[in-house]
C-alpha cells in the first residue's frame, strides 16, 4: 500500500461515505501517493482509489502479491482481495500493512555517520525473508520501469536479461548520462560483460527498491510490512536486492557515500555474496534507472546515478 502517514483529511471527501455505505465502520484516509489515496476499513482491511492503474496490470500485480503471501515471512506483504470499478474509477481492497515508515528518506532528513545497529538488523531480515520467496513466473513477467517489455522476455538467466536491459536503458537518453560521466560507452559494455559473466545464482523474489519508507517497522523496531513494489520488482538473484538496498539506503545524506560501502560490507559478510557482484549490480541499477525523473543533474535522482557510475569500480574498471 502506498500511504504517507499524518496525511490530513479533505474536507467532505466523497470516498469515506463510500466505504461507509458499503457496512465499513470506522473508515478514515490513511494517505495519498502517486498511485491514489489508501482508506483505511477495519478489520486489517484497507481500499485504495487509484488515480490511474497499475503499470504492470492490476491481476499481474494480484497475482505476484499472491505468490508473496503464500510464504511465511516475517513482516506483511500487500495482498489484494477485490477489485471494483466505481464510475471507471478503480479502486481495490487489500491488506492494510502494519507499522510505521523505519525512517523518512535521505532527500528530507540528513542520517546520522554511525549506522543504527537495530536499523541494520533490520534490513537483513528484510532481505533473507524475500531471499526466501522463490521466484514465480508472475514475478518473470513484470516490466522494469522506464522499459518496454517484461525483463525475462526470452531469456533464461537474471543475469543475461538484466544485461540486456542496461544496453535498452543505455540506449534510451545514454548522450545525458555521457555529458555527465566518463568514459560512459566503455562503462556500460564494462558492466554488460561483468553481468554476463556472473555465476549461476538462485531466483528469488526482488522488491528492487527497499528505500527507508517503504520498511514499516513496529514500537521496538521490527520489520512488519515491506511495502512499495513495482518500480524493480522482478524475479532475480537476491545479491541484487542487497546491492540496490546499500546503494538507497542512503542517497543523499552526507555520508551516503559511506553508508553503501559499509552496508554492501555488511551484506557481502552477513549474506555471503561476493563484493563484486554487488559492485555490478549497483552499476546496473544506477544505469537501469537513471533517466526515469529527469534528464540532468538538476534532478536528484538523475545526478544520484551518474555519481554511482563516476565511482563505481566496474563501470569504471578501477581495481
Amino acid at each position: 500500500m502506498d500511504n504517507a502517514p499524518n496525511a490530513e483529511t479533505p474536507p467532505r471527501d466523497p470516498w469515506l461515505a463510500y466505504f461507509a455505505d458499503r457496512g465499513h465502520t470506522g473508515v478514515r484516509r490513511i494517505g495519498a501517493g502517486s498511485e491514489g489515496v489508501v482508506y483505511g476499513l477495519g478489520g486489517g482491511r484497507a481500499a485504495k482509489v487509484w488515480s490511474g492503474r497499475p503499470p504492470a496490470g492490476l491481476e499481474l500485480s494480484r497475482q505476484v502479491y499472491a505468490d508473496m503471501a503464500r510464504h511465511q515471512l516475517p513482516f506483511d506483504t500487500p495482498e489484494i482481495f477485490d477489485v471494483e470499478d466505481h464510475e471507471g474509477v478503480l479502486v481495490t481492497y487489500e491488506r492494510e500493512l502494519p507499522g510505521a515508515p523505519m525512517r523518512v528518506d535521505s532527500a528530507h532528513a540528513d542520517y546520522e555517520r554511525e549506522l543504527p545497529a537495530k536499523q541494520s538488523e533490520t534490513l537483513l531480515s528484510v532481505l533473507r525473508g524475500l531471499a526466501s520467496v522463490p521466484g514465480t513466473e508472475a514475478m518473470r513477467r513484470l516490466t522494469v520501469q522506464g522499459d518496454d517489455r517484461p525483463l525475462w522476455r526470452d531469456h533464461d538467466s537474471f543475469r543475461d536479461a538484466l544485461a540486456a536491459l542496461v544496453q535498452r536503458a543505455a540506449a534510451r537518453h545514454g548522450d545525458a548520462l555521457a555529458a555527465c560521466v566518463p568514459d560512459f560507452g566503455a562503462g556500460v559494455e564494462r558492466t554488460h560483460e561483468a553481468l554476463r559473466s556472473l555465476p549461476d545464482a538462485p531466483v528469488t523474489a526482488i522488491h528492487g527498491d527497499l528505500v527507508p519508507p517503504d520498511i514499516h517497522t513496529d514500537a521496538a523496531g521490527r520489520p512488519v510490512a515491506v511495502l512499495d513494489f513495482g518500480f524493480c520488482t522482478t524475479a532475480g538473484d537476491p545479491a541484487f536486492e542487497a546491492a540496490v538496498t546499500a546503494a538507497v539506503w542512503d542517497m543523499y545524506g552526507p555520508y551516503a557515500e559511506e553508508h553503501t560501502t559499509e552496508l554492501s560490507r555488511l551484506f557481502a559478510h552477513e549474506l555471503g555474496y561476493p563484493p563484486a557482484t554487488l559492485t555490478t549490480y549497483q552499476a546496473a541499477y544506477a544505469l537501469v534507472t537513471y533517466d526515469l525523473f529527469g534528464l540532468d543533474e538538476r534532478d536528484g535522482h538523475f545526478r544520484w546515478c551518474a555519481q554511482q557510475l563516476r565511482r563505481n569500480a566496474v563501470f569504471g574498471g578501477a581495481a
